[in-house]
């Protein structure tokens, strides 16, 4: 099998099935697996996994699943208990692995998450192997076309050097939380990454999350839902990425004018002529069937939920962020990591008389409640009056793909 030389390293290059069972078999008694795959939802509108980077102590590889059948022994091994997994920034990995081949993966180390309980702001991977091996990364592959083939000899080094360095990554960061008494925040932060899996969009909905669809009217929303349902469809038969098709701004602003003529279409700012040839009245339709939908059934966003008016709810989550504030600079953390916005407004609504009860929340951790618990329900006292609002139920947080986890961008 083919071999390339990334830093000394032997990294083999695997692309038949043979080639994969043979180096899989290799290291099926391996307790440790750094993993990082590699997608290109920057260039195709189809998003799954175009290469897996793997490494152990003393085996580095590359598989490419493209022309092999589902690798299942790689995946027995992921979702072995008695190994562990280390990533760098996990998420998006598992997601495609569970999108791609159905793996449910256990026993997670993510070093980027690890970073973030030690206080690093630089927490990157090429920051983080700076910092701790004095290795720097080449970056010039980072918006890379990953389903190209064949892949270049560069790109192969460069896809190699996101795992090889990964478990003494491990290694200096656990022994750092270990020092810091962090340890146990980290193994939960770990254990709630096991739940990660692909969750798929509801048909029809991408345009309400679309950054500036909420200064729309709903008339215009009308318009934007059938221009993002005709660019999916233009994107999803060109496996391209939907802004390489027509750029955001653009279906923001046709949707904002309605322009009925191609003249009117063509003037506008980032209109690609070449769309404007080809299917310039494909748009001019779109906006028709936006400009007749009935005024009962055009789109709207749905209401927050509603809560009982209390008038010292800005000032319980000020107290609350104050706390927050004074902890996260004793702990030399950044604030959002420690606790979030949403998680105190939670908090306020609660009412804890006793840390105990913010176990009720589910997405405050017990390493949260155990930094902040006391001094939540003390901020709080001075609101537990006469005549103050009820404590409300606080509802599960509902979040986005990606949303409020604060080990994301």
């Amino acid at each position: 099998m083919p071999t390339s030389r990334t830093q000394a390293l032997q990294v083999a290059y695997l692309d038949t099935d043979a080639s994969v069972t043979r180096a899989i078999e290799g290291i099926s008694r391996t307790k440790e697996l750094a993993i990082d795959t590699e997608g290109a939802s920057f260039h195709r509108f189809v998003d799954r996994i175009y290469l897996i980077q793997l490494s152990t102590r003393d085996a580095h590889m590359i598989v490419d699943p493209l022309p092999i059948q589902s690798p299942a022994g790689l995946g027995r091994l992921l979702e072995d208990p008695k190994v562990q997994v280390v990533f760098h920034d996990a998420d998006y990995d598992l997601r495609l692995l569970h999108q791609d081949y159905g793996w449910h993966i256990t026993n997670i180390f993510d070093t980027r998450v690890a970073a973030q309980l030690l206080g690093l702001t630089a927490f990157g991977l090429a920051a983080l192997l700076e910092r701790f091996f004095d290795v720097k990364l080449d970056k010039k592959h980072q918006r890379a076309d990953w389903s190209m083939r064949p892949l270049p000899q560069g790109m192969l080094d460069y896809a190699a050097q996101d795992t090889v360095h990964l478990l003494g990554l491990r290694d200096q960061l656990k022994s750092d939380l270990e020092k810091k008494g962090r340890w146990a925040w980290a193994q939960e932060e770990f254990q709630r990454l096991e739940g990660t899996r692909w969750q798929p969009e509801e048909p029809g909905t991408s345009f309400l999350r679309m950054k500036g669809a909420r200064d729309l009217t709903r008339r215009e929303l009308a318009l934007l839902r059938e221009l993002v349902a005709w660019r999916d469809s233009v994107a999803l038969q060109l496996d391209r990425s939907t802004f390489r098709v027509v750029g955001n701004e653009v279906l923001l602003e046709i949707a904002h004018s309605a322009p009925a003529t191609p003249e009117a279409l063509g003037s506008i700012k980032g209109m690609p002529r070449g769309i404007m040839e080809r299917a310039g009245r494909d748009v001019l339709a779109a906006v028709q069937r936006g400009l007749a939908v009935p005024e009962a059934q055009l789109p709207k966003f749905q209401r927050a939920a509603r809560w009982d008016r209390d008038p010292d709810f800005d000032a319980k989550v000020g107290a609350l962020k104050s706390v927050r504030d004074d902890a996260a600079k004793r702990l030399e953390l950044d604030p959002g990591v420690l606790c979030s916005r949403e998680k105190m407004e939670a908090v306020a609504r609660l009412m804890p008389e006793r840390a105990e009860s913010l176990t009720e929340l589910p997405d405050l951790r017990r390493w949260q409640i155990g930094e902040l618990g006391d001094g939540f329900v003390k901020a709080l006292k001075p609101f537990r009056k006469k005549g103050s609002a009820a404590p409300m139920e606080p509802p599960p947080l509902e979040l986005p793909l990606g949303g409020d986890s604060p080990y994301r961008d």
